[in-house]
Protein backbone atom coordinates (compact mmCIF):
# COMPACT_ATOMS: atom_id res chain seq x y z
CA UNK A 1 0.00 0.00 0.00
CA UNK A 2 1.42 3.52 -1.14
CA UNK A 3 0.45 5.72 2.51
CA UNK A 4 -0.37 9.45 2.65
CA UNK A 5 1.08 11.44 5.30
CA UNK A 6 -2.00 13.53 6.00
CA UNK A 7 -5.61 13.57 8.36
CA UNK A 8 -7.65 12.56 5.45
CA UNK A 9 -5.73 9.25 4.30
CA UNK A 10 -6.05 8.14 8.11
CA UNK A 11 -9.44 8.87 8.44
CA UNK A 12 -10.29 6.94 4.74
CA UNK A 13 -8.47 4.16 6.03
CA UNK A 14 -10.44 3.93 9.23
CA UNK A 15 -13.52 3.93 7.13
CA UNK A 16 -12.10 1.01 5.34
CA UNK A 17 -11.44 -0.45 8.26
CA UNK A 18 -13.68 -3.55 8.73
CA UNK A 19 -13.03 -3.53 12.84
CA UNK A 20 -13.58 -0.02 13.15
CA UNK A 21 -17.07 -0.57 15.45
CA UNK A 22 -14.35 -2.69 18.44
CA UNK A 23 -13.45 0.07 19.43
CA UNK A 24 -16.97 1.18 20.57
CA UNK A 25 -16.35 -1.87 22.52
CA UNK A 26 -13.40 -0.21 25.45
CA UNK A 27 -13.33 2.89 27.34
CA UNK A 28 -10.57 4.69 26.82
CA UNK A 29 -8.63 7.18 29.54
CA UNK A 30 -9.78 10.69 29.99
CA UNK A 31 -7.54 14.10 30.24
CA UNK A 32 -8.50 17.57 30.93
CA UNK A 33 -12.09 15.82 29.37
CA UNK A 34 -10.49 14.61 26.25
CA UNK A 35 -9.84 10.63 25.49
CA UNK A 36 -5.98 9.45 25.20
CA UNK A 37 -4.62 8.16 21.84
CA UNK A 38 -3.91 5.36 23.36
CA UNK A 39 -1.01 3.08 22.42
CA UNK A 40 -0.01 1.39 25.83
CA UNK A 41 -1.77 -2.09 25.05
CA UNK A 42 1.17 -4.01 25.13
CA UNK A 43 1.57 -3.17 28.96
CA UNK A 44 -2.12 -3.09 29.43
CA UNK A 45 -5.29 -3.31 27.30
CA UNK A 46 -8.60 -1.15 27.80
CA UNK A 47 -11.22 -1.41 29.78
CA UNK A 48 -14.06 -3.01 28.03
CA UNK A 49 -16.87 -1.46 28.26
CA UNK A 50 -18.91 -4.66 29.40
CA UNK A 51 -16.92 -5.30 32.38
CA UNK A 52 -18.66 -3.87 34.88
CA UNK A 53 -21.81 -5.95 33.66
CA UNK A 54 -20.01 -9.57 33.86
CA UNK A 55 -18.19 -8.37 37.74
CA UNK A 56 -21.91 -7.29 38.43
CA UNK A 57 -23.74 -10.59 37.53
CA UNK A 58 -20.77 -12.54 39.61
CA UNK A 59 -21.28 -10.66 42.46
CA UNK A 60 -24.94 -10.94 42.18
CA UNK A 61 -24.36 -14.86 41.94
CA UNK A 62 -22.34 -14.26 45.18
CA UNK A 63 -24.83 -12.60 47.11
CA UNK A 64 -27.70 -14.56 45.82
CA UNK A 65 -26.19 -18.40 45.67
CA UNK A 66 -23.51 -17.64 48.18
CA UNK A 67 -22.00 -21.09 48.49
CA UNK A 68 -24.19 -22.76 45.95
CA UNK A 69 -22.91 -20.92 43.22
CA UNK A 70 -20.09 -23.02 42.42
CA UNK A 71 -22.87 -25.47 41.27
CA UNK A 72 -26.56 -23.56 40.62
CA UNK A 73 -26.73 -20.77 37.78
CA UNK A 74 -26.02 -20.18 35.13
CA UNK A 75 -22.36 -20.74 34.46
CA UNK A 76 -21.52 -22.40 37.87
CA UNK A 77 -17.86 -21.62 39.04
CA UNK A 78 -16.93 -25.18 39.30
CA UNK A 79 -17.07 -25.92 35.51
CA UNK A 80 -16.51 -22.06 34.53
CA UNK A 81 -13.14 -22.65 33.36
CA UNK A 82 -14.50 -24.67 30.82
CA UNK A 83 -16.36 -22.48 28.93
CA UNK A 84 -13.21 -19.89 28.68
CA UNK A 85 -11.19 -22.81 27.43
CA UNK A 86 -13.33 -22.76 24.18
CA UNK A 87 -12.51 -18.98 23.58
CA UNK A 88 -8.85 -19.49 24.47
CA UNK A 89 -7.63 -22.14 22.20
CA UNK A 90 -8.02 -20.09 18.91
CA UNK A 91 -5.78 -16.89 20.16
CA UNK A 92 -3.10 -19.69 20.99
CA UNK A 93 -3.79 -21.88 17.95
CA UNK A 94 -4.80 -24.91 20.30
CA UNK A 95 -7.42 -27.54 21.18
CA UNK A 96 -9.32 -26.60 24.21
CA UNK A 97 -8.16 -29.74 26.23
CA UNK A 98 -4.72 -27.84 26.03
CA UNK A 99 -5.37 -24.62 27.59
CA UNK A 100 -6.95 -23.91 31.01
CA UNK A 101 -6.99 -20.33 32.88
CA UNK A 102 -5.53 -20.33 36.30
CA UNK A 103 -3.45 -18.48 38.47
CA UNK A 104 -0.91 -15.51 37.03
CA UNK A 105 1.83 -15.63 34.67
CA UNK A 106 4.92 -15.84 36.81
CA UNK A 107 2.79 -18.80 39.00
CA UNK A 108 1.85 -20.53 35.58
CA UNK A 109 5.63 -20.54 34.26
CA UNK A 110 7.02 -22.32 37.79
CA UNK A 111 4.15 -24.53 37.66
CA UNK A 112 5.22 -25.74 34.24
CA UNK A 113 8.88 -25.45 34.50
CA UNK A 114 8.14 -27.78 37.78
CA UNK A 115 7.21 -30.45 34.96
CA UNK A 116 9.16 -29.44 31.80
CA UNK A 117 12.92 -28.30 33.37
CA UNK A 118 13.85 -31.84 34.32
CA UNK A 119 17.97 -31.41 34.01
CA UNK A 120 20.50 -34.44 34.20
CA UNK A 121 24.16 -34.48 35.20
CA UNK A 122 25.20 -33.59 31.89
CA UNK A 123 22.00 -32.45 29.78
CA UNK A 124 20.78 -29.55 32.39
CA UNK A 125 21.15 -26.45 30.49
CA UNK A 126 18.45 -23.45 29.64
CA UNK A 127 18.80 -21.19 26.32
CA UNK A 128 16.53 -18.19 26.28
CA UNK A 129 16.88 -14.75 25.03
CA UNK A 130 19.71 -12.02 26.51
CA UNK A 131 16.97 -9.47 27.49
CA UNK A 132 13.99 -11.23 28.58
CA UNK A 133 11.53 -9.32 30.86
CA UNK A 134 12.93 -9.83 34.61
CA UNK A 135 10.20 -12.03 35.76
CA UNK A 136 11.26 -14.77 33.05
CA UNK A 137 14.62 -14.07 34.02
CA UNK A 138 13.76 -14.74 37.99
CA UNK A 139 11.91 -17.95 37.48
CA UNK A 140 14.51 -19.54 35.41
CA UNK A 141 17.60 -18.66 38.10
CA UNK A 142 15.60 -19.79 40.57
CA UNK A 143 14.39 -22.95 38.92
CA UNK A 144 17.87 -23.49 38.03
CA UNK A 145 19.21 -22.99 41.75
CA UNK A 146 16.52 -25.28 42.80
CA UNK A 147 17.75 -28.28 41.24
CA UNK A 148 21.34 -27.44 42.26
CA UNK A 149 23.11 -25.47 39.72
CA UNK A 150 24.68 -22.33 39.28
CA UNK A 151 22.81 -19.98 36.96
CA UNK A 152 26.37 -18.91 35.33
CA UNK A 153 27.03 -22.61 34.36
CA UNK A 154 23.36 -23.60 33.64
CA UNK A 155 22.22 -20.60 31.69
CA UNK A 156 22.84 -19.81 27.82
CA UNK A 157 21.65 -16.15 26.77
CA UNK A 158 21.43 -15.47 23.06
CA UNK A 159 22.57 -12.10 22.45
CA UNK A 160 21.99 -9.77 19.62
CA UNK A 161 25.27 -9.26 17.24
CA UNK A 162 27.06 -6.26 18.19
CA UNK A 163 25.32 -3.01 16.86
CA UNK A 164 22.31 -4.54 16.56
CA UNK A 165 18.58 -4.92 18.89
CA UNK A 166 17.37 -7.48 17.76
CA UNK A 167 18.09 -11.42 17.53
CA UNK A 168 18.78 -13.55 14.03
CA UNK A 169 17.06 -16.53 13.80
CA UNK A 170 20.23 -18.13 12.46
CA UNK A 171 22.14 -17.18 15.35
CA UNK A 172 19.05 -18.66 17.79
CA UNK A 173 19.58 -22.08 16.14
CA UNK A 174 23.42 -21.92 15.84
CA UNK A 175 23.45 -21.80 20.18
CA UNK A 176 20.44 -24.57 20.27
CA UNK A 177 22.80 -26.66 17.78
CA UNK A 178 26.01 -26.15 19.20
CA UNK A 179 24.93 -26.87 22.82
CA UNK A 180 22.73 -29.54 21.86
CA UNK A 181 24.02 -32.28 24.04
CA UNK A 182 23.53 -30.37 27.07
CA UNK A 183 20.13 -28.61 26.82
CA UNK A 184 17.31 -29.39 29.28
CA UNK A 185 15.21 -26.85 28.25
CA UNK A 186 14.64 -23.72 25.43
CA UNK A 187 12.49 -21.28 27.03
CA UNK A 188 11.98 -18.16 25.08
CA UNK A 189 9.47 -14.89 24.87
CA UNK A 190 7.05 -15.28 21.92
CA UNK A 191 7.55 -11.50 21.45
CA UNK A 192 10.50 -9.33 23.07
CA UNK A 193 8.74 -6.87 25.35
CA UNK A 194 11.38 -4.11 24.31
CA UNK A 195 12.09 -4.56 20.83
CA UNK A 196 8.86 -6.18 19.79
CA UNK A 197 10.66 -8.75 17.88
CA UNK A 198 8.11 -11.71 17.16
CA UNK A 199 10.46 -15.08 17.51
CA UNK A 200 10.10 -17.94 14.51
CA UNK A 201 8.50 -19.90 17.25
CA UNK A 202 8.38 -22.98 14.41
CA UNK A 203 12.25 -22.36 14.13
CA UNK A 204 13.03 -22.61 17.54
CA UNK A 205 10.89 -25.34 18.25
CA UNK A 206 12.41 -27.67 15.40
CA UNK A 207 15.93 -26.90 16.31
CA UNK A 208 15.12 -27.55 20.21
CA UNK A 209 13.58 -31.11 19.52
CA UNK A 210 16.39 -31.97 17.14
CA UNK A 211 18.61 -31.22 20.29
CA UNK A 212 16.52 -33.57 22.54
CA UNK A 213 15.18 -30.79 24.29
CA UNK A 214 11.52 -29.56 25.52
CA UNK A 215 10.62 -26.01 24.28
CA UNK A 216 8.33 -23.59 25.83
CA UNK A 217 7.41 -20.24 25.23
CA UNK A 218 6.20 -17.13 27.54
CA UNK A 219 3.73 -15.66 25.20
CA UNK A 220 2.69 -12.29 27.64
CA UNK A 221 3.48 -9.98 24.85
CA UNK A 222 2.35 -12.89 22.23
CA UNK A 223 -0.64 -13.68 23.12
CA UNK A 224 -3.75 -12.18 21.54
CA UNK A 225 -1.47 -9.91 19.69
CA UNK A 226 -0.07 -12.28 16.76
CA UNK A 227 -1.61 -15.52 14.98
CA UNK A 228 -0.08 -18.70 16.87
CA UNK A 229 0.03 -21.98 16.43
CA UNK A 230 1.03 -24.09 19.28
CA UNK A 231 -0.39 -27.46 18.44
CA UNK A 232 0.82 -27.22 14.96
CA UNK A 233 4.22 -26.24 15.38
CA UNK A 234 4.68 -28.93 18.72
CA UNK A 235 5.20 -26.71 21.38
CA UNK A 236 5.52 -28.75 24.51
CA UNK A 237 4.05 -25.79 26.98
CA UNK A 238 3.38 -21.81 27.20
CA UNK A 239 1.88 -19.58 29.18
CA UNK A 240 0.70 -15.89 28.65
CA UNK A 241 -1.21 -13.13 30.68
CA UNK A 242 -4.58 -11.95 29.48
CA UNK A 243 -3.97 -8.27 30.81
CA UNK A 244 -2.01 -7.15 28.01
CA UNK A 245 -3.66 -7.40 24.43
CA UNK A 246 -6.41 -9.81 25.66
CA UNK A 247 -7.69 -6.80 27.67
CA UNK A 248 -8.86 -8.67 30.61
CA UNK A 249 -7.80 -5.74 33.62
CA UNK A 250 -5.11 -5.59 35.57
CA UNK A 251 -3.31 -8.76 37.22
CA UNK A 252 -6.06 -10.65 35.01
CA UNK A 253 -5.72 -14.57 35.12
CA UNK A 254 -3.40 -16.62 32.89
CA UNK A 255 -3.14 -19.02 30.76
CA UNK A 256 -1.55 -22.26 30.22
CA UNK A 257 -0.58 -24.47 26.76
CA UNK A 258 0.38 -27.92 27.45
CA UNK A 259 0.88 -30.12 24.21
CA UNK A 260 -1.46 -33.21 24.18
CA UNK A 261 1.33 -35.56 23.36
CA UNK A 262 1.78 -34.88 27.29
CA UNK A 263 -1.15 -35.97 28.56
CA UNK A 264 -0.03 -39.53 28.85
CA UNK A 265 3.11 -38.89 30.33
CA UNK A 266 4.45 -39.81 33.77
CA UNK A 267 5.95 -35.80 34.89
CA UNK A 268 6.71 -34.10 38.00
CA UNK A 269 3.86 -31.40 39.35
CA UNK A 270 3.15 -29.68 41.98
CA UNK A 271 -0.21 -30.73 42.28
CA UNK A 272 -3.41 -29.19 44.37
CA UNK A 273 -6.99 -30.09 44.71
CA UNK A 274 -8.56 -28.16 41.77
CA UNK A 275 -6.21 -30.35 39.40
CA UNK A 276 -7.57 -33.38 40.87
CA UNK A 277 -9.60 -35.71 38.37
CA UNK A 278 -13.02 -34.14 38.48
CA UNK A 279 -14.98 -37.34 38.73
CA UNK A 280 -13.62 -38.38 42.15
CA UNK A 281 -12.27 -34.47 43.55
CA UNK A 282 -15.24 -34.58 46.44
CA UNK A 283 -13.73 -38.16 47.49
CA UNK A 284 -11.28 -36.58 49.39
CA UNK A 285 -8.99 -39.36 49.07
CA UNK A 286 -5.25 -39.46 48.94
CA UNK A 287 -3.33 -40.08 45.91
CA UNK A 288 -3.21 -36.81 43.39
CA UNK A 289 -4.66 -38.63 40.36
CA UNK A 290 -4.79 -35.46 37.46
CA UNK A 291 -7.50 -34.20 35.71
CA UNK A 292 -7.19 -34.92 31.97
CA UNK A 293 -5.21 -32.16 29.84
CA UNK A 294 -4.17 -29.36 30.82
CA UNK A 295 -6.57 -28.64 33.19
CA UNK A 296 -4.81 -31.29 35.19
CA UNK A 297 -1.94 -28.12 35.99
CA UNK A 298 -4.66 -26.37 38.05
CA UNK A 299 -3.72 -25.57 41.65
CA UNK A 300 -6.25 -23.81 43.35
CA UNK A 301 -9.68 -23.48 42.89
CA UNK A 302 -11.40 -20.85 40.42
CA UNK A 303 -10.62 -17.33 40.64
CA UNK A 304 -14.45 -16.14 39.68
CA UNK A 305 -14.10 -12.63 39.07
CA UNK A 306 -11.00 -12.29 36.73
CA UNK A 307 -12.18 -15.61 35.21
CA UNK A 308 -15.33 -13.52 34.05
CA UNK A 309 -13.56 -10.26 32.85
CA UNK A 310 -11.22 -12.87 30.49
CA UNK A 311 -14.43 -14.39 29.57
CA UNK A 312 -16.21 -10.96 28.94
CA UNK A 313 -12.90 -10.14 26.76
CA UNK A 314 -12.55 -13.53 25.01
CA UNK A 315 -15.88 -12.79 23.70
CA UNK A 316 -14.67 -9.44 21.69
CA UNK A 317 -12.21 -11.28 19.99
CA UNK A 318 -14.49 -14.11 18.69
CA UNK A 319 -16.80 -10.56 17.85
CA UNK A 320 -13.83 -9.62 15.88
CA UNK A 321 -13.05 -12.99 14.02
CA UNK A 322 -10.51 -13.72 16.12
CA UNK A 323 -6.44 -13.79 15.22
CA UNK A 324 -6.72 -13.80 11.47
CA UNK A 325 -8.46 -10.32 11.11
CA UNK A 326 -7.03 -8.91 14.11
CA UNK A 327 -3.72 -9.93 12.03
CA UNK A 328 -4.74 -8.18 8.73
CA UNK A 329 -5.35 -4.90 10.46
CA UNK A 330 -2.25 -4.78 12.51
CA UNK A 331 0.22 -5.14 9.68
CA UNK A 332 -1.21 -1.99 8.33
CA UNK A 333 -1.68 -0.20 11.41
CA UNK A 334 2.10 -0.85 12.35
CA UNK A 335 3.13 -0.51 9.24
CA UNK A 336 1.27 3.14 8.57
CA UNK A 337 3.22 3.84 12.58
CA UNK A 338 6.33 2.93 10.52
CA UNK A 339 5.84 5.06 7.65
CA UNK A 340 4.73 8.08 9.85
CA UNK A 341 8.12 8.18 11.65
CA UNK A 342 10.13 7.89 8.74
CA UNK A 343 8.29 10.67 7.16
CA UNK A 344 8.78 12.73 10.78
CA UNK A 345 12.54 11.55 10.33
CA UNK A 346 12.25 13.28 6.57
CA UNK A 347 11.14 16.40 8.03
CA UNK A 348 13.44 16.92 11.23
CA UNK A 349 15.76 16.39 8.74
CA UNK A 350 17.91 13.62 10.39
CA UNK A 351 16.94 10.86 12.46
CA UNK A 352 15.79 11.86 15.38
CA UNK A 353 14.04 8.81 16.23
CA UNK A 354 15.34 5.24 15.30
CA UNK A 355 13.31 2.24 15.12
CA UNK A 356 14.47 -0.93 16.55
CA UNK A 357 11.65 -3.12 15.96
CA UNK A 358 12.33 -5.39 13.04
CA UNK A 359 11.26 -3.82 10.04
CA UNK A 360 9.54 -7.16 8.22
CA UNK A 361 6.01 -7.68 9.43
CA UNK A 362 6.32 -10.90 9.55
CA UNK A 363 8.94 -10.39 12.48
CA UNK A 364 6.97 -8.16 15.09
CA UNK A 365 3.87 -7.69 16.13
CA UNK A 366 1.92 -4.32 17.41
CA UNK A 367 4.24 -2.46 18.86
CA UNK A 368 6.64 0.21 17.68
CA UNK A 369 10.21 0.80 19.83
CA UNK A 370 11.82 4.03 19.28
CA UNK A 371 14.72 5.48 20.16
CA UNK A 372 14.78 9.64 20.65
CA UNK A 373 18.47 10.81 19.50
CA UNK A 374 18.37 12.85 22.62
CA UNK A 375 15.68 14.32 24.87
CA UNK A 376 13.62 10.81 24.50
CA UNK A 377 12.31 11.06 28.26
CA UNK A 378 11.30 14.97 27.42
CA UNK A 379 9.66 13.86 24.59
CA UNK A 380 7.63 11.23 26.23
CA UNK A 381 6.55 13.33 29.09
CA UNK A 382 4.84 15.79 26.22
CA UNK A 383 3.23 13.12 24.80
CA UNK A 384 1.77 12.01 28.08
CA UNK A 385 0.70 15.63 28.57
CA UNK A 386 -1.06 16.23 25.10
CA UNK A 387 -2.91 12.77 25.61
CA UNK A 388 -0.63 10.19 23.76
CA UNK A 389 -0.17 8.00 26.41
CA UNK A 390 2.77 4.81 25.37
CA UNK A 391 5.56 3.33 27.32
CA UNK A 392 8.68 4.29 28.46
CA UNK A 393 11.52 1.50 28.63
CA UNK A 394 14.84 2.63 30.72
CA UNK A 395 16.92 3.64 29.13
CA UNK A 396 16.07 5.20 26.23
CA UNK A 397 13.12 3.44 24.73
CA UNK A 398 9.21 4.75 23.97
CA UNK A 399 6.84 1.89 23.16
CA UNK A 400 3.99 2.57 20.79
CA UNK A 401 1.40 -0.20 20.30
CA UNK A 402 -1.07 0.33 17.87
CA UNK A 403 -3.49 -2.22 18.95
CA UNK A 404 -6.02 -3.66 15.89
CA UNK A 405 -9.35 -4.13 18.60
CA UNK A 406 -9.25 -0.30 19.28
CA UNK A 407 -6.99 2.07 18.10
CA UNK A 408 -7.36 3.84 14.20
CA UNK A 409 -5.09 4.89 11.76
CA UNK A 410 -6.27 8.79 12.85
CA UNK A 411 -4.77 7.84 16.24
CA UNK A 412 -1.15 6.81 14.55
CA UNK A 413 -1.41 9.95 11.99
CA UNK A 414 -2.09 12.45 15.20
CA UNK A 415 0.53 10.99 17.31
CA UNK A 416 3.33 11.48 14.29
CA UNK A 417 1.96 15.22 14.01
CA UNK A 418 2.56 15.35 17.46
CA UNK A 419 5.91 13.95 17.72
CA UNK A 420 6.85 16.57 15.40
CA UNK A 421 5.57 19.50 17.19
CA UNK A 422 7.31 17.89 20.45
CA UNK A 423 10.41 17.75 18.44
CA UNK A 424 10.38 20.88 16.82
CA UNK A 425 9.96 22.95 20.05
CA UNK A 426 12.57 21.42 21.93
CA UNK A 427 15.13 21.21 19.42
Amino acid sequence: MNFENNLAFAQALDQQDILREMRNEYLFPQQNGKPFIYLCGNSLGLQPKVAREVLEVQLNNWQNLAVEGWFEGNSPWMFYHKELKKLMAPIVGAKPAEVCPMNTLTVNLHLLMVSFYQPKAKRFKIIMEAGAFPSDQYAIESQVRFHGFDPKDAIIEVKPKEGEYTLRTEDIVKAIDDNAEEIALVLFGGINYFTGQWFDMPAITKAGHKAGAIVGFDLAHAAGNVPLQLHNWGVDFACWCSYKYQNAGPGGISGIFVHEKHFNTPLNRFAGWWGYNEAQRFKMEKGFIPEAGADGWQVSCTQVMPMALYHASLQLFKKAGFMDALRTKSKTLTAYLFYVINQLNTKLGEEQFKIITPQTEDDRGAQVSIIAKANGKKIFDELVVNNVLGDWREPNVIRLSPVPMYNSFEDVYRTGELLLTISQSIA
